[in-house]
């Protein structure tokens, strides 16, 4: 859990390792000392490390300090990219069909740039036949291989096969670029905007 520093008559310590407000070492100074030099200054006095022997402060200004740890925290929030993880389960002796409609949800989340884990879940004498498991996992990365890597490769857990893909880094910046254009607001029509012409119906020509 965050705490915030100590500031000003909050500092409890009788003397401070005093740090100027370019960085600059002031030295170890009474408490009473160096709040009078935050005054000077018209900046406060902040303790950056509590746990030093004497503590650490130094010279700032607080309330635009915050402003600025808010605001880099925010963007790096922005900025950081939610890893979703997808899970698709398959049976070891699965139906041609069903193995095809299943790879193509992982074709699928994979062009929507999340991760996907691939269970293979064995029951009964299946669990003596674990090569039909890696069979088909081996099978199933190497038909998707344009969109994603193996990230985590196939092991066994329990009466399960695990494997985890990953999609490229191109495959997960155009699925990035695709929900950023998706977000732009359209533009308000204005007066006189397509006037006389028909509406023009698009198809949509996105793989799935």
């Amino acid at each position: 859990m965050s705490v915030e520093p100590r500031v000003n008559e909050q500092i409890r310590a009788r003397e401070v390792r005093l740090v100027g407000p370019e960085g600059e070492q002031v030295g170890i100074v009474p408490l009473e000392r160096a709040l009078q030099l935050a005054a000077d200054v018209d900046l406060d006095l902040v303790e950056v490390a509590p746990m030093a022997r004497p503590p650490v402060c130094k010279l700032m200004d607080f309330g635009k300090f915050k402003y600025e740890s808010a605001l880099k925290a925010r963007e790096a929030r922005r900025n950081q990219q939610q890893t979703v993880i997808k899970e698709m389960k398959l049976r070891p002796k699965i139906d041609p069909h069903d193995y095809e409609t299943k790879k193509g949800h992982v074709v699928r989340f994979l062009k929507a740039g999340d991760k996907v884990k691939v269970t293979i879940m064995f029951r009964g004498r299946e669990q003596s036949r674990p090569e039909l498991g890696f069979r088909l996992l081996r099978r199933l990365s190497e038909e998707i291989s344009e969109l994603g890597f193996v990230e985590s490769s196939p092991k066994q857990d329990g009466r399960n096969m695990i494997m985890v893909l990953a999609p490229h880094r191109a495959t997960k910046a155009a699925a990035n670029a695709a929900t950023a254009s998706a977000a732009k607001p359209a533009r308000e029509p204005r007066e006189g905007d397509g006037a006389g012409v028909e509406p023009v119906a698009v198809a949509d020509t996105t793989a799935e």
